[in-house]
């Protein structure tokens, strides 16, 4: 090996002489090593990034084994983490509650019943209701978007949230 591509590593020319000689062959080792799937060409582009940040801590006859080393322990944290990937994908999520059926039961009927009492109200009081109870709007929010004084607004509010407590009867517990 010559002396000339060792002189500074920091030196753009030297540096791109340095890539030249190195990375085809650095990234035909990785593939031949890990395969495709791991991004070889790209773990060598980072190694020669990483070589360039710290260009002015390695010694230039070091070069090559920097790049090697540094190159060969991405794609080794890289099957790391495509193992770690793997076992989280084959980790089924769980299907089951700690709710009894009947809970379950009753709140599917509770949430029918919700929607059928939703269904009757006026639109203007159930569109004031929803942007309020779900939308999180605040009073003044809600007349904005209805085009309706804050007065109304509150009073759409509040008069659907008292038809749904008079049906449902789980709202009147005391």
């Amino acid at each position: 090996m010559s002396n000339s591509i060792y002189k500074d590593i920091c030196d753009k020319i030297r540096f791109s002489k340095l890539y030249e000689k190195y990375a085809q062959s650095l990234s035909n080792i990785l593939f031949y090593k890990y395969g495709e799937l791991l991004n070889p060409a790209d773990k060598v582009q980072e190694a020669f990034i990483k070589l360039w940040e710290n260009c002015s801590k390695i010694k230039p006859k070091a070069a090559k084994t920097y790049l090697y080393t540094t190159a060969n322990n991405m794609m080794l944290n890289e099957v790391k983490h495509q193992k770690v990937v793997l076992k989280h994908q084959q980790v089924k999520p769980k299907d089951y509650t700690n709710e009894s059926p009947e809970f379950i039961l009753r709140k599917k009927e509770f949430q029918n019943r919700y929607e059928r009492v939703l269904s009757q109200l006026k639109e203007e009081e159930r569109a004031a209701f929803l942007l309020n109870k779900v939308d999180g709007k605040t009073h003044k929010e809600v007349a904005e978007i209805l085009g309706i004084t804050k007065k109304v607004a509150e009073h759409r509010i509040y008069a659907a949230f008292n038809k749904i407590k008079n049906e449902l009867e789980e709202f009147n517990q005391k």
